[in-house]
C-alpha cells in the first residue's frame, strides 16, 4: 500500500490536500518581505551604491544590515524568486565602441583569419609523430 493510499484511508482527503510549498521556512516575517520590496523598488542608489545594480551579494548585505538576517546567495535568488523578480543581465558593450570600425574588420580580416582548413591532407593516425628514417 502506498503512501497516498494510507493517508487517505487514516486522514480522509483532507490529508491528500497541499501543505504548502516545500523547502526551509522564510527567515522574514510577511512585514519584512514587503519592506524589503519597498527598499528594492527604491533602487540600490539609496542604500550608497554607485550604479543601479541589484546583484545577490547586495541584497543579503541589505538584508543583513536591515534586517539582521543572515542568507546564502542561493537563499537570496529562492527568496527574490518568490517575490517575482528575475535576474537582469543588461547588455554590456563598451561606450567607446565603433561600429564603423567593427563592420570593416568583419569584411576585410575576418575572411583571412578564418581561412577553410584543407581537410583533404594527408595525415597520420597515430597519436605520436611518425618515426624518422
Amino acid at each position: 500500500m502506498n503512501r497516498w493510499r494510507r493517508a487517505l484511508a487514516s486522514g480522509g482527503r483532507q490529508a491528500l490536500a497541499s501543505k504548502g510549498a516545500g523547502g526551509a521556512r522564510c527567515k522574514l516575517t510577511p512585514a519584512q518581505v514587503r519592506e524589503l520590496e519597498a527598499v528594492l523598488e527604491a533602487g540600490p542608489a539609496i542604500w550608497g551604491w554607485e550604479d543601479q545594480c541589484w546583484t545577490l551579494a547586495r541584497i543579503a548585505e541589505l538584508v543583513r544590515r536591515r534586517f539582521r538576517v543572515e542568507y546564502t546567495l542561493a537563499g537570496i535568488d529562492v527568496l527574490l524568486h518568490r517575490l517575482g523578480w528575475s535576474v537582469q543581465v543588461p547588455a554590456r558593450r563598451a561606450a567607446e565602441r565603433d561600429e564603423a570600425a567593427i563592420a570593416a574588420w568583419r569584411e576585410e580580416a575576418w575572411p583571412v583569419v578564418k581561412v577553410r582548413r584543407r581537410t583533404w591532407a594527408p595525415g597520420w593516425s597515430s597519436r605520436t609523430s611518425p618515426a624518422r628514417a
